[in-house]
């Protein structure tokens, strides 16, 4: 028999929410309930929680982290928040939770479900499509963005040779003109005090690098970055990394380690030592790092930016579904 339980906050099935995301193909660390916590706290002003989970003879199945706004149904997140989005599904049981997903929107009569940050590997795209039109909903699955990464090698020099020859080439030449200066320095920051002493110098040169970076970074999305990180770095899951140079901090980049894999969720830097490719090599020496770590991949999650091909990164595809009753 199949139970379908309100979801009424993030904590009250924790231990199973956390089961069924390691057994999920989607599992990632936005999909935490942690994450989602977090997020929830930080932006669902404006949102109801009208999600659920499905309850079967071996325990909890699945969970729809689904909010409400006016007649629309979305999950919990966003793309400026959140790099990938889905369903929480053990595998065989996609069906019962997607017809579970329409009955929830005929139920609450809304008009729209919009999903965004798919990835290109979806259960959710591969099944709730054909699941809906022959239920008659409309679907429409749209390209979102792109995002990249990559399989980490066993050494560093495996790395460097997996490169094209000009990146190779580029990688190299930068570091020897970073080595060449006489006083630089790279380090990382995880416990949760040394992070919430030195983030305000992780937004600065956040805000510094990029003019459009600066204007991102509303006093909403300020918080949420202090709320995240000293969530992630109570959990273990924080790298915060700092690049200095003649005395000074000069870049930095935050990571979040989860699941093997090490996912670069923002950097900066200070243009006046762009000579030196201080933000890009700090990158560099992050991913050196998870290499050391023996880490399985390097996440360099949403955007094209021309410097994640040139550390090798490769691309795939994000995908946005809208369901819409006819």
């Amino acid at each position: 028999m199949i139970q379908s339980t309100p979801l009424t906050s993030f904590t009250q099935i924790a231990d199973e929410w956390e089961t069924v995301l390691s057994g999920s193909p989607m599992n990632t660390l936005f999909l935490t309930p942690q994450w989602q916590e977090v997020w929830w706290e930080s932006f669902g002003n404006g949102h109801s929680m009208v999600g659920f989970y499905l309850t079967e003879a071996d325990g909890v199945t699945a969970i729809a982290p689904l909010t409400r706004t006016g007649d629309t149904l979305s999950l919990v997140g966003n793309q400026d928040t959140v790099d990938y989005n889905d369903f929480l599904v053990k595998p065989g049981h996609e069906a019962v939770l997607y017809d579970a997903v329409l009955d929830r929107m005929e139920e609450l009569q809304c008009h729209t479900l919009t999903l965004a940050s798919l990835k290109e590997e979806s259960p959710t795209l591969e099944h709730l499509p054909e699941m809906a039109r022959q239920r008659g909903f409309s679907v429409e699955v749209e390209r979102e963005d792109v995002a990249s990464g990559i399989v980490i090698p066993e050494t560093w020099e495996d790395y460097l040779t997996g490169l094209s020859k000009k990146d190779r080439h580029e990688l190299r030449r930068k570091f020897r003109r970073l080595e060449s200066t006489p006083d630089w320095s790279w380090y990382s920051l995880s416990g949760q005090d040394q992070v919430a002493e030195r983030l305000g110098d992780f937004i600065e040169l956040m805000r510094l690098s990029k003019a459009d970076k600066d204007e991102w970074m509303t006093p909403e999305r300020e918080r949420f970055f202090h709320q995240i990180t000293q969530r992630m770095a109570q959990d273990g899951r924080l790298r915060l990394f700092f690049l200095e140079m003649e005395g000074q901090t000069v870049a930095t980049s935050l990571c979040f380690d989860y699941d093997s894999s090490r996912l670069l969720y923002n950097s900066g830097y200070n243009p006046e030592y762009s000579y030196y490719s201080v933000g890009l090599l700090l990158d560099a020496l992050c991913l050196r790092e998870a290499i050391e770590q023996n880490m399985d991949y390097f996440d360099f999650l949403r955007g094209d930016e021309p410097y994640k091909a040139h550390l090798g990164g490769q691309q795939h595809i994000l995908y946005q579904m809208v369901v819409k009753r006819n």
